[in-house]
């Protein structure tokens, strides 16, 4: 079926209307009219191929919520009028040990990412900057949310990406957490870090962002930049979830761990982040990396969040200013989170 959408043909060439291709549904699949999709800055890296050569044309955006408008014969998680949400992939070999253990993003053989990618059959996936997308139910996520829907849609990505760390690591009342750099996915560290019972601190290059931080939950503060305040949390905390995607030194915040003290990574900066060995040996700490969560994951963080009342904080666009988003999304000028109203 012919589908409107929004991307591009090249690295260089802004995001704009185009058209694509979504097949016809099978037994299993149901088709989601898309009303509100967040904007990733994955979504900027991949559209202007900055983390490899992307699959052309390229529609962005995993992070999607809508309405259930068509349901396969097969069916049976969702019925017509019901709404549903897809996350950060939409399939997977449904083989391997990691697909059968629940945890399909590390798929063995690769999953089948929302957009930039290939469904098992070799067809391009295309993503949520669109009408909207047709997908197996295996894979879609009920929404147990009645209202604020555009406050769900980020938790697709910045909300699992956070949660599946934190939950791995164990981190509960009488933890000390530190959470690095205050953006989409730190607003949402924080606001679980605090849900969970932990004592968080927000370590962020801004000053200008305490306010914000302890509004989210934050109990402290501390500037990055300042050689003092970083010396007197030395040894102190006992993990520190690293959502920078920029260029830092890592040894630094390193230094702030205890004994047996965790940095959880899920940010991606533009080159390889070096460390220091002995940083690690010195005090046994480790360094974990975490990318999203698998599809009962996410749907246990979604309950969650619907019985804790924790939802992202987003600034509302319409499709045609998606170019301007991506400008300020590269400037941190948004809190915290850009979700596009597909139907403004």
């Amino acid at each position: 079926m012919k589908v409107s959408a929004y991307g591009t043909e090249n690295a260089t060439t802004p995001i704009h209307e185009m058209e694509i291709e979504r097949r016809e549904l099978l037994p299993n699949d149901i088709k989601i009219d898309i009303l509100y999709c967040g904007v990733c800055h994955s979504d900027i890296h991949m559209a202007r191929s900055e983390w490899g050569p992307s699959v052309y044309p390229i529609v962005p955006g995993h992070e999607i919520v809508g309405i259930v408008t068509e349901v396969g014969s097969n069916v049976t998680k969702f019925k017509v009028g019901q709404t549903a949400g897809v996350g950060v992939f939409v399939d997977s070999c449904r083989k391997c040990s990691c697909c059968k253990e629940g945890l399909e993003q590390y798929c063995d053989e690769g999953m089948s990412p929302t957009y930039n990618g290939y469904f098992p059959d070799g067809s391009p996936t295309f993503g949520g900057y669109s009408e909207n997308y047709v997908i197996d139910e295996k894979y879609a996520l009920q929404i147990p949310f009645t209202a604020e829907l555009e406050r769900v849609a980020p938790l697709l990505c910045a909300g699992i990406t956070t949660y599946s760390p934190l939950r791995y690591a164990g981190v509960g009342k009488g933890h000390k957490v530190a959470v690095l750099g205050l953006g989409g996915l730190g607003h949402m560290a924080v606001k679980f870090a605090a849900s969970f019972g932990a004592e968080v601190t927000m370590l962020s290059t801004s000053p200008s962002k305490e306010a914000d931080a302890k509004q989210l939950g934050a109990k402290h503060f501390a500037l990055s930049t300042d050689e003092n305040q970083m010396k007197a949390l030395e040894n102190h905390f006992d993990f520190i979830l690293n959502t920078v995607a920029a260029k830092h030194d890592m040894n630094k915040f390193l230094n702030l761990l205890k004994v047996n003290g965790k940095m959880l990574v899920v940010g991606i900066p533009p080159e390889d982040n070096r460390f220091n060995a002995g940083t690690l040996i010195g005090k046994r700490r480790s360094i974990v990396g975490s990318m999203i969560g698998g599809i009962a994951e996410t749907q246990e963080m979604l309950d969650y969040c619907a019985k804790h009342n924790i939802l992202s904080d987003v600034e509302m666009i319409k499709m045609k200013d998606i170019n301007e988003a991506y400008d300020r999304v590269l400037k941190s000028d948004v809190k915290y989170r850009f979700v596009i109203d597909m139907k403004a």
